[in-house]
């Protein structure tokens, strides 16, 4: 069977981030598997315009479809997702919210895991936010979701997550992805989505 295509998107772009560590971790996990394939979209490395068309219609400006067209593809051509977030005042941050919003039949009919972090709360209420968001969407989140509770002091140098506890849990969230994934793409291909 052809391996799952995962997009793991990073969703921060505040200076000083530690999503890059976070979804370089991620996509690590998920390369050590023969049942996926990764394409890491930095959200930051992947600007997207700000100021959307009327609705229904196509962006006017070149260059805001030359953004575009560095990252719908991609999140067109996955079969999962991972969304790696920290959490920013009870929620997600505007970059990540700015992107779900410029695609809509991309995230049709597909599973989404979430990877966040933060604080107190290791992000989660970030996750929760999230898992609306894509229900309207027409996605599928996975349950297992990873949270990491002072993410500043949860990796080494190495990038490496310093509790083994966080390795074991991001394992389970991909096997549940995984399911998921294989599931829904042999729907797909049986019978196209129509929302």
């Amino acid at each position: 069977m052809n391996p799952l295509r995962l997009a793991v998107v990073q969703g921060s772009t505040r200076d000083g981030r530690l999503g890059p560590v976070v979804a370089d971790w991620v996509v690590s996990h998920a390369g050590a598997r023969s049942d996926m394939t990764t394409d890491l979209i930095d959200l930051a490395e992947t600007p997207l315009p700000t100021v959307f068309p009327q609705l229904g219609q196509a962006p006017a400006a070149e260059e805001d479809r030359r953004l575009l067209g560095a990252v719908s593809p991609r999140l067109a051509a996955a079969d999962a997702f991972v969304v790696v977030t920290p959490e920013y005042n009870r929620s997600y941050p505007a970059s990540l919210k700015n992107a779900i919003d410029w695609h809509n039949k991309e995230w049709h009919a597909k599973p989404v895991a979430f990877v966040a972090y933060g604080g107190f709360s290791a992000g989660l209420r970030a996750v929760e936010h999230l898992r609306g968001v894509f229900a309207e969407l027409h996605a599928v989140t996975i349950r297992e979701a990873v949270g990491l509770q002072g993410v500043w002091g949860q990796f080494g140098p190495d990038g490496r997550a310093t509790d083994p506890a966080a390795d074991t849990a991001v394992k389970s969230m991909l096997d549940q992805l995984a399911w998921w994934g294989e599931a829904l793409r042999d729907a797909r291909a049986k019978k196209p989505y129509g929302a």
